[in-house]
C-alpha cells in the first residue's frame, strides 16, 4: 500500500487575507487536518468553507496522538498539519511528527506561509545578514538563565518569542545577562495592534513596567557588539604580566615566536614591545 504524505501547512498569524492558494487547496484535499487546537482552527476553516475531520495534536498528546498519525499515513491517508498561527514544526510539537515520518519513511511536504519570526526579523531594523530563532524561554529560572548565558556571546542576531505576562521578567532577565543591547519589540504582526518599537533592553524594561504588555510578543535582540568582545579580551589579558600572557599562550601549544605574536594582537601593541620585554 502507498504511503500518505504529512503537509506542513503555514497559515495566517493574524490577517487570514495571508493564506495562499496553495494552502487552501491543501487543506481542501487533505484526508485530515492535524490541529493545535481544533476550535481555532476551525473558524479559520468555516471562513474559507473548508469541511474536513480534525484531530487535536499538541505538545500534551504529541505521543499518544503522534502514533495514531503515523497509523494514519502509513495506511495511505493524507494529513495536513497546521498550527494555531504560522509554520508548524517551529517552536511546536509539529517537529517530532516530522522526526517520526522521516523514522518511518513518510514524505513530508512543506507548504510554505506566513512566519513570525521571519516577519518581525525584517521590520525590526536590526542585522538580517545572520540570526538565530532560540524560541520561547523556560519559565524555570535557572533553565531560562542557563539559555541566556548560552547565547550571550553570540554575534548573530537573537530572536525570541515571549507571552505578555512573562516579558517583563524576560526583560529584566536579558539585561541582566546580555547587558544594554538594541532591541525591537514586535507585536501582534498583521493584526490591527501591529508595532515594531525599536528601543535598548533598559528603555524597554522601564516602559513595559509603566505600561502593561498586552499582545504576543517577538523579541529580536541585537548581537554581541564584537568590538565589546575585544575590548572584554583586552582588558583580561591586560590584567597579565606580558611574561604570563605568552607564558600562557606557550603551555596552551604555541610556539614562542606564535605566542609573542598573538599576544601583540591581544594586547593591542606592536610584536617587538612584546617580544623586548618577554626576552629582556
Amino acid at each position: 500500500m502507498e504511503k500518505g504524505i504529512l503537509y506542513l501547512v503555514a497559515t495566517p498569524i493574524g490577517n487570514l487575507d495571508d493564506i495562499t492558494v496553495r494552502a487552501l487547496e491543501t487543506l481542501r484535499n487533505a484526508d485530515m487536518i492535524a490541529c493545535e487546537d481544533t476550535r481555532h482552527s476551525l473558524r479559520l476553516l468555516n471562513h474559507f468553507d473548508i469541511a474536513k475531520p480534525l484531530t487535536s495534536y499538541h505538545e500534551h498528546n504529541k505521543q499518544e496522538k503522534g502514533e495514531y498519525l503515523i497509523g494514519k499515513l502509513l495506511s495511505g491517508e493524507s494529513i495536513a498539519l497546521v498550527t494555531d498561527a504560522g509554520t508548524p514544526a517551529i517552536s511546536d510539537p509539529g517537529e517530532d511528527l516530522v522526526r517520526k515520518c522521516i523514522d518511518n519513511d513518510i514524505k513530508t511536504v512543506p507548504v510554505p506561509g506566513p512566519a513570525a519570526l521571519i516577519n518581525a526579523l525584517i521590520v525590526s531594523g536590526q542585522n538580517t545578514q545572520r540570526f538565530a530563532f532560540e524560541g520561547f524561554l523556560s519559565v524555570n529560572r535557572k533553565n531560562r538563565y542557563e539559555h541566556l548565558m548560552a547565547v550571550a556571546e553570540d554575534e548573530r542576531t537573537l530572536i525570541f518569542y515571549e507571552a505578555p505576562h512573562k516579558l517583563i521578567r524576560t526583560l529584566a532577565d536579558m539585561l541582566e545577562i546580555l547587558g544594554d543591547r538594541s532591541i525591537s519589540i514586535v507585536k501582534e504582526i498583521t493584526k490591527i495592534h501591529e508595532s515594531c518599537m525599536k528601543t535598548t533592553i533598559s528603555e524597554a524594561l522601564s516602559y513595559f513596567e509603566d505600561t502593561p504588555p498586552k499582545g504576543e510578543y517577538v523579541l529580536v535582540i541585537a548581537g554581541k557588539n564584537p568590538q565589546a568582545t575585544i575590548e572584554e579580551r583586552r582588558a583580561e589579558v591586560s590584567a597579565m604580566s606580558v611574561r604570563e600572557h605568552v607564558d600562557m599562550l606557550i603551555s596552551q601549544g604555541m610556539d614562542k615566536k606564535e605566542a609573542i605574536k598573538e599576544a601583540a594582537k591581544q594586547r593591542g601593541v606592536p610584536k617587538r614591545e612584546v617580544y623586548n620585554e618577554y626576552t629582556g
